[in-house]
Order: structure tokens, then C-alpha cells, then sequence
């Protein structure tokens, strides 16, 4: 629990800037949907915005080395920056041998739930936000952000791990099929989340 709560805590580190940045972007975007003859709902903007401050949340947590994050809670609590202490870039490992990590203990349960939960988001709201996410969009977006993380992961001194590209893109996929479950079951609700057209 205390693992969770430092990533989520960490992830705030990436997801505050992201949203600066959003707002900032809100009339030249405002702009494009109107050139377009089309209409962003409070609904959809809303959740726009959370699913960029989700984005730029996970990138503190995946692209930066691994002594980041308790360093974030350190200067939290009052302790100093350790940014002299650990090196930046460092070459890191890489393992191509499929479900080695998991061990059937409990840290490779937490390790596999945690992959897949963390991606649900990289499925769900593009289908949700966007028209037009096939499934097969869904699996390369899945595929091409944590393949692009892993390959990061390298030069930051973790790991290249094909059980992580796996169990992520598993997690997109399953958030795309709660999209569809969402369309089938409430398909006004799912409606209010995309661009409309303007009366």
C-alpha cells in the first residue's frame, strides 16, 4: 500500500505541469473545433484534462530513473533533493524471456495486477474521447507507448522487460473493452464524452 500511494503521490509531480500546459492550450484548441464546425462538451473536457494529467503522471513514474520517486516523497517530507547521490543516465538491463518475473509471490501479483491497471487508461479514454478507436488502434496504442517506455526505461538504468509489454498492452486492450462495454450498456452516457457537432 505504501508503494501504491508513493507512485500516486509521484504521479502528481507530472500530472499539475501537464494541466498548466492544457489550460494553456484550451483557445488555440477551442479554435481548431470551431474552424471545424464542432463542439467540446464540459463532460468531454473534463475528462480530457484528467486523462493528460494521467499522461504526464505515468511519464514521471516510467521514464525517470527508479530513485526518483522516493526522492519526490523525500523532498515532500522535508529531506533534501538526492539528485548528486544516484546518476541520471545509466544503462539499464533488458529481459526477453516471457512471464520470468512472475514467481507466484506477492510482489509478482502486485507487479502483474499493477502493469495491467496502470494501462487501462491508454485504452478506455481514447476510445471514449475520440471517434473511430477500432480495437486495432487500441492494441497499437497499447503497444507502441509501452514499447516507446521500455526502450526509455534502457537509458535511465531500469529495464527493457517483455512481461511489462505484455501485461501493458493487455491492460490498453482491457480498457478498450470496458469502452465497449460502457457504448453497449449506456450509449448516451458514452456519447456525451465525444465532439459534437455545432447546432
Amino acid at each position: 500500500m505504501h508503494r501504491t500511494l508513493s507512485y500516486l503521490f509521484a504521479m502528481l509531480w507530472g500530472a499539475f505541469p501537464v494541466l498548466l500546459v492544457w489550460l494553456c492550450l484550451i483557445p488555440w484548441r477551442r479554435r481548431r473545433l470551431k474552424a471545424a464546425g464542432l463542439r467540446s462538451g464540459t463532460a468531454r473536457e473534463i475528462t480530457l484534462a484528467l486523462f493528460w494529467m494521467f499522461c504526464g503522471g505515468m511519464a514521471v513514474i516510467t521514464l525517470l530513473p527508479r530513485w526518483v520517486v522516493p526522492s519526490l516523497t523525500d523532498v515532500a517530507n522535508g529531506y533534501r533533493w538526492n539528485v548528486g547521490d544516484y546518476p541520471f543516465f545509466t544503462l539499464g538491463t533488458a529481459n526477453f524471456q516471457l512471464l520470468r518475473t512472475f514467481r507466484g509471490d506477492g510482489w509478482s501479483i502486485y507487479n502483474l495486477l499493477g502493469n495491467i491497471i496502470m494501462f487501462f487508461p491508454f485504452g478506455f479514454f481514447p476510445a471514449l474521447l475520440w471517434r473511430n478507436c477500432t480495437w486495432r488502434r487500441a492494441l497499437l496504442t497499447g503497444f507502441a507507448v509501452t514499447a516507446c517506455i521500455e526502450c526509455c526505461q534502457l537509458c535511465v538504468g531500469r529495464a527493457f522487460d517483455v512481461d511489462d509489454l505484455l501485461l501493458n498492452t493487455i491492460g490498453a486492450m482491457a480498457g478498450w473493452g470496458l469502452w465497449l462495454l460502457l457504448r453497449k450498456t449506456a450509449p448516451g452516457f458514452a456519447q456525451r464524452f465525444q465532439v459534437e457537432p455545432v447546432s
